[in-house]
């Protein structure tokens, strides 16, 4: 029998916003875990965050062939998860003046296992995943913002664009245009690794070895890694919402009969 994969996921207003515009989902029976982020500086970026997740919970959860096709055609699955997300953001800031303009970002992971593990990952703007692959941590994803353009345009480099003006302005979000623009990776995974989704809130705070000496910490306790990042982000400020999924994997049980 094959390794379960499980996730937990956590979410703090931190200590400087009034609202939380983060959200998540974590479906363990499906496999699949999200995190968004509303767009700060924007009309109802919790709505949109809100909105964005839903779509997707309720996609996966109530469409009988979601799982089929992520099966045979897995970008093109959570493509169209992101396509609905996006219409649903689309449509109701069209419909209410107020929340016109109201976008997010998304992140979200499925596992598939035909035989062996390999995660999905689909997402737009600047709320990312990583994997921990024994003590190697990668980030699985590029930010869609004005200065990751930059960067792959060799006009700044790492280090510069650490502390630049521009470097959380977005250049893809969900709800912003009619037509989402979504990445897509995919990765095997093995016993031990660790997957991790999160808002920038979290990346604002802690550099990557934070990150990996956390999740190295806790590589078998999603819960707890859960609490740890947040509550690291917290003690180093807390400046942004965090929002924080860590998916690892276990043996099976004799309970899950399969």
């Amino acid at each position: 029998m094959t390794d379960v994969w499980v996730g937990a996921g956590l979410t703090d207003t931190g200590y400087v916003r009034t609202a939380n515009q983060d959200a998540f989902a974590v479906l363990n029976e499906h496999r699949i875990w999200v995190v968004a982020d509303g767009m700060g500086g924007h009309p109802a970026g919790d709505l949109a965050a809100n909105t964005a997740v839903e779509i997707v919970r309720e996609k996966v959860l109530h469409a009988l062939e979601f799982t089929q096709h992520l099966y045979r055609a897995p970008e093109q699955a959570l493509s169209n998860l992101l396509v609905g997300a996006n219409q649903a953001i689309w449509d109701r800031g069209n419909l209410q003046p107020w929340n016109r303009g109201m976008g997010t970002t998304i992140v979200l992971v499925a596992i598939t296992a035909t035989p062996s593990p390999i995660a999905h990952i689909s997402h737009v703007g600047d709320s990312r995943a990583y994997l921990l692959h024994g003590n190697l941590m990668n980030q699985l994803t590029r930010d869609h913002t004005v200065v990751e353009e930059y960067i792959r345009n060799g006009l700044l480099d790492a280090s510069a664009a650490a502390t630049h003006p521009e470097r959380h302005i977005l250049t893809r979000a969900l709800g912003i245009d009619s037509t989402p623009r979504p990445d897509y990776v995919s990765v095997p995974l093995i016993p031990g690794d660790v997957l991790l989704l999160c808002s920038d809130g979290l990346t604002k705070m802690l550099g990557d070895d934070d990150i990996a000496k956390i999740l190295s910490q806790y590589r078998h306790t999603p819960k707890e890694a859960c609490h740890g990042l947040v509550g690291e982000a917290l003690r180093r400020g807390g400046v942004d919402n965090v929002t924080v999924v860590v998916c690892t994997s276990r043996p099976p049980y004799p309970a899950d009969g399969h």
